[in-house]
C-alpha cells in the first residue's frame, strides 16, 4: 500500500490509550516463556495472546525454519522469496501478541531449513544436523533465559516430522542448557548455563486438515484459558490470536472465532526440583512478579526495594488511563529497580539481573508512551549501497510532557554518523565493506531495536531519565549499487528440437540516489556453453533502468549447469522486490545466478495448450521453454469465450480457489472435455473450492488429512500400474530414469477415492507405507479426457528435473 496509507493505518490501529495499556500489561509478570516450533505459523496464538496480553508473560517465539518449503496461498513466491515473506509475517504476527521472535534457522541456504514435508523427526534432525539444532536451541535458552518452554506439537506418529524434531530437540536442549559441560563455547559469548524451570507438552490433539496424530495426547496437568475478553480490545484472547494468525496470509491463516471458552490444556513433562506437584497455573512455583523476586532472594538488603517497586507497579497499572499518574508511579518503580541492580549481591544475579533489566526496559517504555513523545523515524533513502550515505530523520510530538529530549541513531559497528546542524538529520556513512542485507534477521523484539538502524530517544519524565528505541518506518537495507536480473532464472533447451542460440535479456537497475554509471556486464558460461556479450551498458542513476541482451549457445549434450552474471567484474546480485498490504515492502537480494538445463523432450505434434494459472506455479513458462504453444486463458474467455482454440487446458495449482471464475465455468469445461478436449488439473487441497462431486468430470475426492495422502520421499519407488497407457508411452516413453532426481517429495493431496471412470496409473508410497494410487488419475469422458495430477510436477519443473518435463509434455497431448 502507499506509504501514507500505511502510516495512517498504523496510527489508527495504535491509539495511545491502547499502547499505554499494552505497555502496562508487561509489568504484571517477570516470567519468560519460550514457545518452540518449526515454521512461521506454528505458534499457539490464542494461548500466547492470553499469557502475554492478559498475564504479562514475556513470550518469545522460537522458530527453526523460515517456511521456504511450504506453499504460498497469495502469490507465486516460493523458496527463498517465500522465506523472506514468511519471516516478515512472523514478525507481524508476533507484534500482535507483543511477543519476541528468535530464529535458529538462518535462511534457505542454512542447513536448518524447510525442506518440505517430513513424516519423521529422526530423519528431520539427521538432515538438519541433530547436534547443530540442539546447540542452537541451547544457545537460545541461555540467551532468552525462559522459565517455561513449550513446543507447539507432540512428537507422535501422524505429525509433521519437522514438528516432531523440534519437540524432541527442545526437550534435549532444556536438559542440556543448565549443564556447564554442554557446549562450553557459549561462555565466550557471555552466555551462562540456564535451567528452565518447566517443560510442558500440548495436551490437545494435533489432528487437523493436515495432520493425524496416531496417539492420544498426554493427560492435562494444567489449563490456560484464552476465552476471556481483553478489556481494551473488546475481543477475546482467542480472537486476538486470530488477529495474529491473519498475518500468516501466505499460508491462508486467520479464521473468525466466536466469543466462546477457549481452554488450552498442557501436560507438565519436566520440572526442576522445588516446583509444586499440583498446579492451577503454569506460573505456580515461579518468581512471577517483582514482589515474588523479593521472596526468592530472602535475606538480602534489596528485598525492601523490590517490594517498593511492586507497589509502584500496582499503582501504575491501577492508574490507567491517567498518563500523569501512570508516569509518576512508573518512575518510582524504575528508580527502585535500578537501585536493586546497582546494589544486589553477586549471588542474587542469576535470579534478578535478566528479569530486572527487562523490567527496566518495560518501565521505560511505559514512561515513553505516557509522555506522549510518539516519535517517528525514517531513513532517506532506506536502501543504500556499500560506501554510501543516507539520512535519518526523527520527529516527535511537540506537546509531549517529557523534557531534555535527546535523540541518537543506533547503528552497526563501523558505521559513522554526524548531525546536520541545519536540519537536525543524522547523516550516516555506510562502510565500503558493509555486507549486502539479507531478509533473514536473527530475531525481533517488540520493544524496538530491530533492523540495521534505529533511533534511541533519551528523555526525562517524572524526574527520571529514561530511554526508548524506535524502529524506522522502513528498515535500512544495504543493497548493490546496481541489481542485475535475468529475464528468466533458468534457460531450458530442448535438444529434441533444432538447436539455436538462446537470447537472454538482462535488466539492470540502479539504487535510488546513485549516479549514472557505465557498467560492465559479463556471463561466466560453464563448459560447453558459449556466451557472446553482453558487454557494457550505461545505467541511469536514481533507480534508473537499462536493458542489455546476451546470447547463449548451448552444447549438444544433456546436462545441468550454472552461469554467474557479473557486474563490473564481480559476481552480481539480483534484487527481488515484493509488496503485500499486510507486510509492506519485502526486499530480497540474491546472487545473480542463471541455471542452464539441456534435455531431450519429445512434444505432441501441433498441440495448443491453454492455461488457467492459479498463481502458485510456473508450469506454463516451462512448457513454453521446451517448445509447446501455450496461451493464458482469461476470465472472460473461460466463462463465455470460445475454448475450441485449445486441445489441452491446464488448470494450475490451487486455481479453483484463486480463480473464482473457474467454478462458474465448470459446466463449460465439462462440455469442452466431452467434445474432445483434454483437461489437466494440477493438485488442489480440499479447501481450494474443490467440490468432489461437481468439480471433476466424475466424483473424485482429495484425501484428508493430507498427512495420510502424500508421499514425502522424493526417491520413493514408483510402480506403473498401466504401462501401456498413452500418457505414459508417448510421445516420451516414461521409464525409471524419469523418476530419478526428484526434489522434496513425490506428491501431496493424493486422491483418496474416485469414480471407476478414472484409472490409476501409478502406485507410490513412502518406505514402510501402503503405496497410494491417487497421484495420477485419468479417465475418458465422451470424446475427451480428464487427468488429475497430485504429483509435485510443478516443483520438479522449477528444479529442472528432466523426467518432469517429459511427463508433463505427455500430459499435454490431445485427448
Amino acid at each position: 500500500m502507499p506509504a501514507d496509507e500505511a502510516l495512517i493505518r498504523r496510527q489508527m490501529a495504535q491509539p495511545s490509550v491502547l499502547r499505554l495499556h499494552r505497555a502496562l500489561s508487561r509489568l504484571k509478570s517477570t516470567v519468560t516463556l519460550l514457545d518452540t516450533g518449526a515454521h512461521p505459523d506454528d505458534e499457539s496464538s490464542a494461548m500466547l495472546a492470553a499469557l502475554s496480553l492478559r498475564d504479562g508473560v514475556r513470550v518469545v517465539l522460537l522458530c527453526s525454519t523460515r517456511g521456504e518449503g511450504g506453499q504460498n496461498a497469495i502469490g507465486p513466491e516460493r523458496g527463498g522469496d517465500l522465506a523472506a515473506l514468511r519471516s516478515r509475517e512472523m514478525e507481524e504476527a508476533a507484534r500482535v501478541l507483543d511477543a519476541g521472535v528468535t530464529w535458529i534457522g538462518h535462511g534457505p541456504d542454512d542447513p536448518v531449513h524447510d525442506f518440505g514435508f517430513s513424516k519423521s523427526g529422526v530423519d528431520t534432525l539427521r538432515r538438519w544436523g541433530h547436534e547443530r539444532v540442539v546447540e542452537r536451541l541451547v544457545r537460545a535458552i541461555r540467551t532468552e533465559r525462559p522459565d517455561i518452554v513449550i513446543p507447539t506439537f507432540l512428537d507422535v506418529p501422524g505429525q509433521h516430522g519437522h514438528h516432531r524434531a523440534m519437540t524432541q530437540a527442545s526437550r534435549e536442549a532444556v536438559e542440556l542448557a543448565g549443564d556447564p559441560a554442554a557446549f562450553p563455547q557459549h561462555a565466550a559469548a557471555g552466555l551462562a548455563p540456564w535451567s528452565a524451570a518447566k517443560f510442558y507438552l500440548p495436551a490437545w490433539s494435533g489432528k487437523s486438515a493436515s495432520y493425524d496424530d496416531d496417539l492420544p495426547p498426554p493427560e492435562a496437568t494444567v489449563t490456560v484459558q484464552a476465552g476471556d475478553r481483553d478489556p481494551v480490545a473488546g475481543a477475546t484472547h482467542a480472537q486476538i490470536g486470530q488477529w495474529s494468525r491473519l498475518a500468516h496470509r501466505t499460508q491462508g491463516m486467520g479464521v473468525w472465532r466466536e466469543a466462546v471458552p477457549s481452554p488450552w490444556p498442557l501436560h507438565r513433562a519436566y520440572a526442576v526440583p522445588g516446583m509444586p506437584a499440583m498446579e492451577t497455573s503454569i506460573m505456580d512455583g515461579l518468581p512471577a512478579t517483582v514482589a515474588a523476586l523479593a521472596d526468592a532472594v530472602d535475606g538480602i538488603e534489596c528485598q525492601a526495594s523490590l517490594r517498593t517497586a511492586q507497589a509502584a507497579i500496582d499503582r501504575a497499572i491501577a492508574a490507567w488511563p491517567d498518563s500523569d499518574a501512570v508516569a509518576a508511579a512508573a518512575a518510582q518503580a524504575l528508580t527502585a529497580i535500578r537501585a536493586v541492580l546497582a546494589s544486589r549481591p553477586e549471588q542474587a544475579a542469576p535470579i534478578l539481573d535478566h528479569r530486572l533489566r527487562r523490567k527496566v526496559r518495560e518501565l521505560e517504555q511505559v514512561l515513553f508512551v505516557a509522555s506522549g513523545l510518539d516519535v517517528r523515524a525514517f531513513a532517506e533513502p532506506a536502501e543504500i549501497a556499500p560506501g554510501g550515505t543516507f539520512a535519518i530523520t526523527a520527529l516527535h510530538a511537540a506537546d509531549a510532557s517529557a523534557t531534555e529530549i535527546a535523540l541518537a541513531p543506533r547503528l552497526p559497528g563501523g558505521w559513522a554518523w554526524e548531525t546536520d546542524s541545519a536540519t537536525g538529520e543524522f547523516r550516516i556513512h555506510v562502510p565500503d565493506d558493509a555486507p549486502i542485507t539479507l531478509p533473514f534477521a536473527p530475531g525481533f523484539d517488540p520493544l524496538g531495536g530491530n533492523g540495521l538502524a534505529s533511533v534511541e530517544v533519551t528523555f526525562t519524565l517524572a524526574e527520571v531519565r529514561a530511554k526508548a528505541t524506535i524502529d524506522l518506518d522502513e528498515p535500512v537495507r544495504v543493497l548493490p549499487a546496481a541489481s542485475v536480473t535475468p529475464a528468466s532464472d533458468a534457460i531450458v533447451v530442448n535438444l529434441a528440437r533444432p538447436s539455436a542460440p538462446r537470447p537472454l535479456g538482462l535488466r539492470l537497475q540502479s539504487l535510488r540516489g546513485t549516479a549514472a554509471a557505465a557498467r560492465s556486464i559479463g556471463i561466466t558460461a560453464p563448459a560447453g556453453w558459449e556466451s557472446s556479450g553482453p558487454g557494457s551498458v550505461e545505467v541511469p542513476g536514481d533507480a534508473g533502468v537499462a536493458s542489455i541482451e546476451t546470447v547463449l549457445t548451448p552444447p549438444t549434450t544433456a546436462g545441468l549447469h550454472e552461469a554467474v552474471v557479473t557486474v563490473d567484474g564481480q559476481p552480481g546480485w539480483s534484487v527481488r522486490r515484493m509488496n503485500y498490504p499486510h507486510l509492506g515492502p519485502v526486499v530480497r537480494a540474491a546472487p545473480a545466478i542463471l541455471r542452464l538445463r539441456t534435455l531431450e523432450v519429445a512434444l505432441p505434434d501441433g498441440v495448443r495448450v491453454g492455461v488457467v494459472g492459479g498463481g502458485s506455479d510456473r508450469a506454463d513458462a516451462w512448457l513454453r521453454q521446451v517448445g509447446l504453444a501455450v496461451d493464458p486463458i482469461d476470465a472472460g474467455t473461460l466463462t463465455g469465450g470460445d475454448l475450441g482454440d485449445w486441445d489441452t487446458i491446464l488448470v494450475g495449482v490451487f486455481a479453483f480457489r484463486t480463480r473464482p471464475e473457474l467454478a462458474a465455468a465448470t459446466a463449460r469445461l465439462h462440455r469442452w472435455v466431452r467434445d474432445g478436449g483434454h483437461l489437466v488439473t494440477l493438485y488442489h487441497r480440499p479447501i481450494d473450492a474443490w467440490a468432489p462431486q461437481s468439480t471433476p468430470l466424475a466424483p473424485l475426492t482429495i484425501g484428508h488429512p493430507s498427512y495420510r495422502w502424500r508421499v514425502t520421499d522424493p526417491a520413493a519407488p514408483v510402480r506403473v500400474l498401466r504401462p501401456d497407457h498413452p500418457l505414459l508411452t508417448g510421445p516420451n516413453p516414461i521409464g525409471d530414469a524419469d523418476w530419478a532426481g526428484w526434489d522434496k517429495e513425490r506428491g501431496l493431496y493424493f486422491a483418496s477415492g474416485w469414480d471407476p471412470a478414472y484409472e490409476a496409473l501409478l502406485a507410490i508410497g513412502d518406505p514402510g507405507e501402503t503405496p497410494l494410487q491417487g497421484g495420477l488419475l485419468s479417465g475418458r469422458f465422451g470424446q475427451g479426457r480428464h487427468t488429475h495430477v497430485a504429483l509435485a510436477l510443478h516443483h520438479q519443473l522449477d528444479r529442472l528435473v528432466p523426467g518432469a518435463f517429459r511427463l508433463m509434455a505427455n500430459l499435454m497431448q490431445r485427448a
